[in-house]
């Protein structure tokens, strides 16, 4: 029973993880209406970003302290992927206002393929190492309840604690605050939302703008647990699946299926088993977990 607590815990946490790269999908889609591919290129940029900041600063300037280094490096790369949105939506977005969804998907995939490309140029391709203190040594818990008690892993609790709060931050904004209902009034309809006076360029600058610093926090969260080397880009794959079914339930599906149906399959199943989970959920509830259900009247 220990073990199986152990695995389920793992994936919930790994789900809140997978949880915190599909906010940027449905932040950008919520406030604009475009289902943004480039969000895992914006992930990797944003800890490439971090991790070479952080390396660079104290060379420049000549001090040794970690905390500084990672204060004025998480400033710089915050700065940078608002200069990242102004510039999508200078090149870009401007240019396609009104236009069909498929068209700004589109845009997005070339979007996407230009931050990969930048983001070697600019920082280049090693694997580079992001340290922001989060704690590294697992901990032993309910020792009086389960022989041997559960051993936990600080890291992904801290994670996922990080990833509910910014959850928390992004709801109250949308809800609460008078730019949150302009972003959606803009993914609802961009001429009606033009036409009562919301400027559309500044609202997707600001949507592209924080769809960045939750890339910048993953990117982190991640970076720090593997390091940042672009397989971390490949890891967005796994919202998509998430945005369908949930990060919780992909990551503990996933975790199990590892541990119960690895051995019978030749392991490897935890690559491949939230797509497939997805896939056969879509057979049967086409509008997803979450979404209503689609009534056509002719």
């Amino acid at each position: 029973m220990g073990f199986f607590l152990e695995t389920v815990f793992g994936g919930l946490m790994a789900g809140m993880l997978y949880a915190l790269v599909a906010l940027g999908f449905v932040l950008i889609f919520k406030a604009s209406g475009v289902f943004n591919f480039a969000q895992g290129a914006m992930v990797l940029f944003a800890a490439l970003a971090m991790a070479r900041y952080a390396e660079w600063f104290p060379q420049w300037f000549g001090f040794q302290s970690l905390l500084l280094a990672n204060i004025l490096a998480f400033g710089a790369a915050v700065a940078t992927m608002v200069v990242v949105a102004w510039l999508i939506e200078r090149l870009a977005l401007r240019r396609l206002v009104n236009q069909e969804g498929i068209t700004l998907l589109m845009a997005t995939l070339g979007i996407s393929y230009f931050l990969d490309g930048a983001g070697q140029l600019l920082f280049g391709s090693a694997t580079y190492k992001i340290d922001v203190g989060m704690p590294k040594d697992p901990m032993m818990v309910l020792e009086n309840t389960f022989e041997g008690g559960l051993l936990l892993s600080k890291e992904d609790l801290f994670a996922a604690l990080i990833a509910a709060m910014l959850v928390g931050l992004l709801t109250l904004f949308f809800q609460k605050t008078r730019t949150g209902r302009a972003l959606r009034a803009v993914a609802d309809d961009h001429q009606a939302a033009q036409s009562i006076g919301i400027p559309l360029a500044r609202i997707w600058v600001i949507v592209w703008s924080v769809g960045g610093i939750v890339a910048l926090v993953a990117g982190i969260i991640w970076g720090s647990k593997l390091g940042v080397q672009f397989s971390i880009s490949l890891v967005a794959l796994k919202a998509f699946p998430v945005v369908i079914l949930g990060g919780l339930i992909i990551g503990v599906g996933e975790k199990l299926s590892e541990i119960y149906l690895g051995p019978f399959v030749g392991g490897g199943i935890e690559n491949w088993f939230a797509y497939v989970l997805a896939l056969g959920f879509l057979l049967v509830r086409p509008q997803g977990l979450f979404g209503d259900k689609i009534i056509d009247r002719v």
